[in-house]
């Protein structure tokens, strides 16, 4: 389907989500802004394919570096004020949907604060769309009729964390963690303390919709060995929930094909 020609404007900023990976998943509007920005900022979570598709005279790389390293976000945001000032069009890229966990939010503040015009573009966050390719909805008529969107990279034992694990694990419904593979020990913990069942079904999604797509599952109590088994990596989105028992009811006819060869759903605990 064709649709009118997008002219990205001199001196704006463009906050685009890529969506989960897969290039197909770009939105149209986002697929032409990436066309006809001047230069694109982005990070490391838009998939390689999207990323290389950029010509490298066009795109500046604000993600983390080898060893750690990592842009800051107050030099990105100066950055883009600094580029918009000098007429050209921006595009700021970003995984999934820039104001989920994305800091979209932030980045369009400081543009305000400066008097940068910026335009958003929605995207499919892969809060979403990771666990679906993988068989897993958030929701399901039978099993969820809520979900909750945290961050994992918070520590469930610090005494002012904003996610409260407590109410959480009281609440039911579905609960998604991004970038939480790290500390998956520490949140299952604080989910099982809470009172959530040991039994509670988890799933790991691992590069959802990227080449080498991998899934792990097993339970609250069992995921963390499932983890490893499998050698599951950042990024990874964590479903907590009956939902994510429902995998394996679909999986066999799931013709969402991302790395299948490499897709290594580890059971532990059975």
């Amino acid at each position: 389907m064709s649709g009118p020609d997008i002219e990205a404007d001199p001196g704006t900023v463009y906050l685009v989500g890529s969506g989960p990976g897969d290039p197909d998943l770009l939105t149209v509007k986002a697929n032409r802004l990436l066309e006809a920005a001047d230069v694109v900022l982005h990070d490391k979570l838009p998939g390689p394919e999207i990323i290389e598709a950029l010509p490298e005279d066009r795109r500046e790389d604000v993600g983390k570096r080898a060893g750690g390293e990592r842009t800051p976000q107050s030099e990105i945001n100066e950055r883009l004020v600094e580029l918009a000032r000098e007429g050209k069009s921006v595009v700021r890229l970003k995984g999934g949907d820039s104001f989920v966990f994305g800091r979209g939010g932030e980045e369009a503040e400081y543009l305000a604060a400066h008097e940068v015009p910026f335009e958003v573009v929605p995207a499919v966050t892969s809060a979403i769309a990771a666990p679906a390719v993988a068989g897993i909805p958030v929701t399901h008529r039978d099993h969820a009729s809520s979900v909750s969107f945290v961050t994992g990279h918070e520590d469930p034992t610090k005494e002012e964390s904003a996610v409260d694990w407590d109410a959480l694990a009281a609440t039911g419904g579905t609960i998604v963690v991004l970038m939480g593979v790290g500390r998956l020990p520490d949140y299952t913990a604080a989910l099982l303390e809470a009172g959530m069942a040991p039994e509670t079904p988890v799933a790991l999604v691992e590069r959802g919709t990227w080449p080498g797509q991998r899934v792990a599952t097993g339970t609250l109590e069992t995921i963390v060995d499932a983890r490893d088994e499998a050698g599951i990596e950042p990024p990874a989105v964590t479903v907590i929930g009956d939902v994510a028992g429902t995998r394996e009811l679909v999986v066999d006819f799931l013709q969402n094909d991302y790395g299948a060869a490499a897709d290594e759903t580890a059971e532990s605990g059975d």
